[in-house]
């Protein structure tokens, strides 16, 4: 009988434990984690357009994805970049260019990947 009252309380333990760190839910990101004035993912403060903003985080998904399908490194890889139909092309364009150069520089840096 005690065994068997010992094996729930030890069984009843290992499920609350999983359970309480759960519910605390997910640990914070590190310090500099994500988007943010100052960051170095964050659109220059000389983009004052939406559609600059726009053009340097696209620019960022753009490299990311190269990165990921093995690409290379080229800003003709782009759909989105070479075929963007809607207003200020080149203000799109050129920081489309600036974000995704930022995100290979970035991935450069001290052991970084490198490019295919």
């Amino acid at each position: 009988m005690k065994t068997r009252i010992a094996a729930l309380v030890l069984g009843a333990g290992m499920i609350a434990t999983p359970a309480a760190l759960f519910a605390q839910g997910p640990p914070p990101p590190p310090p500099g984690y994500g988007q943010g004035p100052g960051r170095w993912d964050a659109p220059p403060r000389e983009y004052t357009r939406d559609i600059q903003r726009q053009g340097y985080r696209d620019g960022l998904y753009g490299a990311q994805k190269d990165f990921e399908n093995h690409r290379r490194p080229t800003v003709m890889n782009r759909d989105e970049y070479r075929n963007y139909r809607g207003p200020d092309r080149r203000g799109y364009q050129s920081a489309f260019q600036r974000g995704y150069n930022a995100w290979w520089g970035h991935q450069r840096g001290p052991g970084g990947p490198r490019p295919y």
